[in-house]
């Protein structure tokens, strides 16, 4: 049965920046059918009141690592090299399905109630964090982050080759597309060349997308070009075919001008991820000279280990904000350019179409009440939704034409379960 939203201003995200008052949309099955502002006669179907709330497309979170929820504040205060090998590793040894089911279920629950709609997650167990997934209701591209530490490669002892078959075979294309399976690299420094061009034939072969961290970190960065010759990450995994179908590249902090060129001629998008370069003292990401050099620009949060949040507004307020202090130019990013990077621009990297209110687009839609003391007066609806609003003010989130939130109410997750879960069981068997 068809849906009628009405009583909202909606936010299109199209080229024309279109903010249209007293607005109606229709949503029939997953897809948007119309929308306008004479509501349409004889229409027979459901209703449902936006109270004068905003209407926008749902965010896009193109970079997560959604059971890291466990982490929340675990290990602070450290770079990204000393965090990770000295307490994020020794607790990833000790998880298991049943403690990662919980933990996604908690970040997925914390992501839909800020008006996540879609992401692109990259995790071990990842067939444990797909049945999570599939039981929320949003749409995911998902990856487990392929990893080569030994010298020989065979791809039938190489696991993440293993698990990337089978999700592959499982998983891809599940529920009319609303899960998808990416092919993955964790990163340059954490494999060699035979997963890269296994990875990459794989996804050729497969018609997958791609998902990697490049250029995370200046060490990270710089013992690659002494590993192969004064060659960046992104110009020797391109050298290997990884960027030859549709990728998106996390962070890109360290990348240089010769590397955006590459990135927009391969069509890669990059993906931003302010908080959690900031917090790791990883650096800024170049987000001005990216999008000036043609690459499409996404946003992600990261993991809720080094954010330590999810709640994608605040990552798209510092985004705009970062950048324009370090490049001295109030406009060096704006408000709409901001809600690009979480809307359009990462439908656009997870190969989705998706990210605006138009007919034919997914019904990815959240409704943010501006109503709110937080986002009175509103001067101009997408200054206050990128500098004012919080995931907190989303009353509503719709992911495919249903809604599973709204008002406070998760309706595809059981939350009281999830809390007794981690509580339970995760945190013991990871912390205890």
């Amino acid at each position: 049965m068809a849906t009628m939203i009405y009583n909202v201003t909606a936010v299109l995200m199209d080229e024309g920046h279109t903010v249209l008052p007293n607005a109606y949309v229709v949503v029939d099955g997953h897809q948007i059918t119309d929308f306008g502002t004479q509501r349409p006669q004889g229409f027979t179907g459901k209703y449902l009141d936006g109270k004068g709330g905003i209407l926008l497309p749902g965010l896009v979170n193109a970079h997560s690592h959604v059971p890291m929820t466990a982490m929340r504040g675990y290990g602070d205060g450290h770079d990204l090299q000393d965090w990770l090998q000295n307490y994020i590793f020794p607790v990833e040894a000790k998880w298991d399905d049943r403690a990662i089911r919980a933990c996604a279920a908690l970040g997925l629950a914390e992501m839909i109630a800020s008006g996540v709609t879609c992401i692109a997650d990259m995790y071990m167990h990842t067939e444990a964090v797909l049945r999570e997934i599939e039981a929320a209701g949003i749409s995911a591209n998902v990856c487990c982050g392929g990893v080569q530490f030994e010298e020989n490669f065979d791809p039938e002892k190489n696991h993440d080759c293993q698990v990337q078959r089978e999700i592959t075979e499982k998983w891809h294309g599940r529920d009319d597309g609303r899960i998808r399976v990416d092919a993955s690299l964790h990163g340059e420094y954490t494999s060699h060349s035979g997963l890269w061009d296994w990875m990459a034939r794989f996804a050729a072969d497969h018609g997958l997308g791609m998902h990697v961290h490049l250029s995370e970190t200046r060490k990270e960065h710089e013992e690659c070009k002494a590993r192969h010759g004064g060659k960046t990450p992104a110009a020797v995994l391109a050298e290997h075919g990884v960027f030859n179908v549709r990728s998106i590249a996390a962070h890109c902090v360290w990348t240089t001008p010769e590397d955006w060129a590459l990135l927009a001629e391969k069509g890669v998008s990059a993906v931003h991820n302010p908080m959690s370069n900031l917090k790791l003292g990883s650096g800024i990401a170049p987000l001005k000279g990216l999008r000036q050099a043609g690459v499409n620009v996404a946003l992600g949060t990261d993991g809720g280990s080094s954010n330590n949040s999810t709640d994608l507004f605040a990552d798209m307020k510092l985004a705009a904000i970062l950048t324009c202090g370090a490049e001295h130019d109030p406009m060096a990013v704006t408000a709409w350019d901001a809600l690009e990077t979480a809307t359009v621009n990462g439908a656009r990297a997870l190969g989705r179409k998706a990210g605006r209110v138009a007919p034919g687009y997914t019904a990815d839609l959240i409704l943010v009440d501006f109503d709110r003391p937080n986002l009175i007066p509103c001067h101009d609806t997408v200054e206050n939704l990128v500098y004012a609003a919080h995931g907190a003010d989303v009353c509503m989130n719709m992911a495919r034409g249903r809604v599973i939130y709204q008002n406070g109410a998760f309706l595809t997750i059981d939350l009281d379960r999830v809390k007794r879960e981690i509580r339970d069981y995760a945190l013991p068997l990871l912390f205890g």
